[in-house]
């Protein structure tokens, strides 16, 4: 029964004779579901590849893991604590963090911005690996403190590297004196660092972040042994969830350990967001090309008719007439999905090697939309067309087999 259906249904599909506007109707078709797969390929591949850029930009900032305690926003850490992190399979290095807000001041002009305190060993992965980066990737010595800003917050400063004569100074407001002092000198700490780099990573990161030598930062506080967070890497070959686990089972409750999608859990569920919407608004346009499938299905079962009933004559039943008008509304849809595969596959690949569409961005990190094939996007898009194939086409097939012989004849 199998193979006489899908006998049938190709001949359906190839004839000519008496039918050209069935086989208008069924070239439309495949035209419109081709159009409307490789738009879907075409569209997921940017998302995907919009969201393996965000990873790769934040990645050049933040840790693959980060260590931060659940209450409060600092704890203490000691050398043994410290050691015991880094001893643990999978730890490549521990990066310790001081963060917080500060005000800025350079030549006079002032901005409160972020202000990221770490060890020596943050610059030693490849950071700023993504992006621009601008100068001295060191923070200079104890003697003479170096800062490396973003590049928005430098512009709104008016940071110049070339001047040597002029210090960035970080403000930070003390716990008020109990003698109920007048004297603002006692209300705040202050201490001057060498602009030493401009960073370009990420809208946010450039305009509301520094980066300090931790001693100088964990001197202005009087943070002594307290941390806000620890940025662990991860050794090449060791799985990341894996060690995400050793380090919750270490460490215990009091601390929360997050990899690099749960640190940016926002904008990352944003971004999935946006092509979950975006599948299903083209899903949408793909059911109604694929309309076409159903009036094409419904025409050639009124102009079948005659043949449906010398088929029923000879035995067939019913079951073998959907059969053969099923299949052939999947010849038709999956013809088109096939042709729209292929150019939306080879239009990804020629934007990846070629760049054929521009952000419009001089400036950008990136010149061209970026773009990557997710196979699990290609097999929701075969999903989709099936259950949009046998939505339409099973009307038309039922209606077909219950053409009766003697009125066919």
């Amino acid at each position: 029964m199998v193979n006489t259906s899908s006998f049938i249904a190709k001949r359906y599909f190839k004839s000519k004779k008496k039918q050209h506007f069935i086989t208008l109707l069924s070239w439309l078709a495949v035209v419109g579901v081709a159009v409307s797969t490789m738009a879907l390929v075409v569209v997921m591949s940017v998302f995907n590849g919009l969201e393996e850029v965000i990873r790769g930009l934040f990645a050049s900032f933040d840790s693959e893991l980060k260590v931060a305690p659940t209450q409060g926003k600092s704890f203490e850490v000691s050398e043994d604590f410290l050691k015991a992190v880094a001893a643990l399979e999978g730890v490549e290095d521990v990066v310790e963090v001081i963060e917080d807000n500060a005000l800025l001041e350079y030549r006079g002009n002032q901005q409160v911005a972020r202000v990221k305190a770490v060890s020596s060993n943050f610059l030693d992965k490849e950071r700023f690996s993504q992006g621009y980066f601008w100068g001295d990737t060191s923070l200079g010595s104890s003697q003479r403190p170096g800062v490396i800003l973003g590049r928005g917050l430098a512009h709104s400063l008016s940071v110049n590297l070339g001047e040597f004569n002029a210090p960035l100074t970080v403000y930070y407001p003390k716990t008020p004196p109990s003698s109920g002092s007048l004297d603002p000198s006692r209300l705040y700490a202050q201490a001057s660092l060498e602009p030493r780099g401009f960073f370009s990573i990420e809208q946010s990161f450039d305009n509301g972040y520094v980066i300090v030598p931790l001693e100088f930062f964990q001197n202005l506080l009087e943070y002594g042994p307290k941390r806000t967070a620890l940025e662990i890497n991860v050794k090449e070959g060791y799985s990341i969830a894996k060690v995400q686990e050793s380090l919750l089972l270490h460490l215990g409750s009091k601390f929360s350990v997050k990899n690099a999608d749960e640190q940016h859990a926002t904008l990352i569920r944003t971004v999935k967001l946006e092509k979950l919407f975006v599948f299903l608004t083209l899903t949408f346009i793909l059911t109604l090309s694929s309309f076409n499938i159903f009036f094409s299905l419904s025409m050639l079962a009124i102009e079948k008719k005659k043949d449906i009933g010398i088929l029923k004559s000879l035995g067939a039943s019913s079951s073998l007439i959907r059969a053969i008008f099923l299949k052939q509304g999947a010849i038709i849809a999956f013809s088109g999905a096939l042709l729209g595969l292929v150019l939306g596959i080879v239009l990804v690949l020629l934007q990846q090697q070629f760049g054929l569409i521009s952000l419009g961005i001089s400036s950008g990190v990136i010149d061209a939309y970026p773009v990557k094939i997710n196979l699990l996007d290609l097999l929701g898009i075969g999903l989709a067309l099936i259950g949009i194939t046998l939505a339409v086409s099973w009307r038309p097939a039922w209606i077909a087999s219950q053409v009766d012989t003697l009125e066919a004849s």
